[in-house]
């Protein structure tokens, strides 16, 4: 079956994005969508995004202002998708269907997986996730970890932090993470907690997040729709589970050298890219990495980093 790449727009103003309707009569009708199209023979995925926002919407876009935001593949049974999408926060004019389709502004947040065919929805998460994934480091006390999860979220409070302690005793971690999660709550920031152990966190958790060893005997998704599940990954059939649990996203690594695993071979960037391109979630590159690396991540097909020295 031949793969479809099809180059598709995330439009923003603000905290809004631009929706489509499929008309009725087309492939997984009635449903919303990003605004985009199929990548044309001899096209590359820019002059093709340029060409559909401006066929379809009215709205003009320069190339070299697109970002890359996240590579889906999909297989419908019947179609076979590759989704290659950008996003754009400066255009002129003002939208409107030139095809006849139904067009409006949505919040981000309205945005629902049920609404979007499945192809759409590894988007919609890509969208709602921040570049950066802070996780916590070594401390050898609760309280010291506490004092100085206190500091980090005050001198650069991140939007989505990782409690890990794996060495630390049940109690123990316990302890740390409801405090944490408290901490986290009052500077703004979302945690989740590291695995299952002690399922009572979750209550006040955005979500979890799976160490290997743990999502490797899973079945099925261990957590509701409404908490974020993650999963630490290694290699592209790792990825591949976490897709079968129905991760939101991921982290794969070691991209580079890194202090806190100084035994582990790092992948480097093109076996990173290499892994990514067939992973339907979003992706943060961890080990050995900086904002500065954002970038080169997200060029790659990766959501961001992730990482203890990004604030610890």
């Amino acid at each position: 079956m031949t793969e479809v790449h099809v180059a598709v727009a995330v439009i923003r103003r603000g905290e809004r994005v631009l929706i489509a309707r499929r008309p009725d009569h087309v492939h997984q009708g009635g449903l919303l969508e990003f605004p985009g199209g199929k990548v044309e023979p001899g096209e590359t995925v820019q002059a093709a995004l340029v060409r559909e926002i401006q066929e379809e919407t009215g709205l003009a876009v320069a190339p070299e202002s697109l970002q890359p935001v996240i590579g889906v593949r999909h297989d419908y049974g019947d179609k076979r998708v590759f989704l290659d999408v950008w996003s754009a926060d400066t255009v002129v004019g003002e939208a409107h269907g030139r095809e006849g389709q139904e067009v409006a502004w949505m919040p981000l947040a309205d945005l629902r997986d049920a609404d979007f065919p499945a192809a759409n929805r590894p988007i919609i998460q890509a969208l709602k996730l921040p570049h950066q994934y802070a996780i916590s480091g070594h401390f050898d006390t609760v309280e010291a970890g506490l004092e100085r999860l206190e500091r980090g979220l005050a001198a650069h409070c991140p939007a989505l932090v990782l409690l890990r302690a794996p060495w630390l005793p049940a109690r123990d971690y316990r302890r740390f993470a409801e405090a944490g999660l408290a901490l986290c709550q009052a500077a703004g920031a979302a945690a989740l907690v590291h695995g299952l152990a002690d399922p009572g966190l979750l209550a006040a958790a955005a979500g979890v997040h799976l160490p290997w060893r743990e999502a490797a005997g899973l079945c099925e998704r261990p957590v509701a729709p409404d908490r974020l599940l993650a999963v630490s990954c290694h290699s592209q059939a790792e990825l591949r589970q976490a897709m079968a649990l129905g991760a939101d996203f991921a982290t794969l690594g070691a991209v580079q050298a890194t202090p806190s695993h100084p035994d582990v071979q790092p992948m480097g960037w093109q076996q990173f890219e290499r892994e990514v391109a067939c992973a339907a979630l979003p992706v943060f590159a961890l080990g050995g990495v900086t904002p500065a690396d954002i970038d080169q991540a997200r060029a790659r097909g990766g959501q961001g980093v992730a990482g203890i020295g990004l604030w610890w």
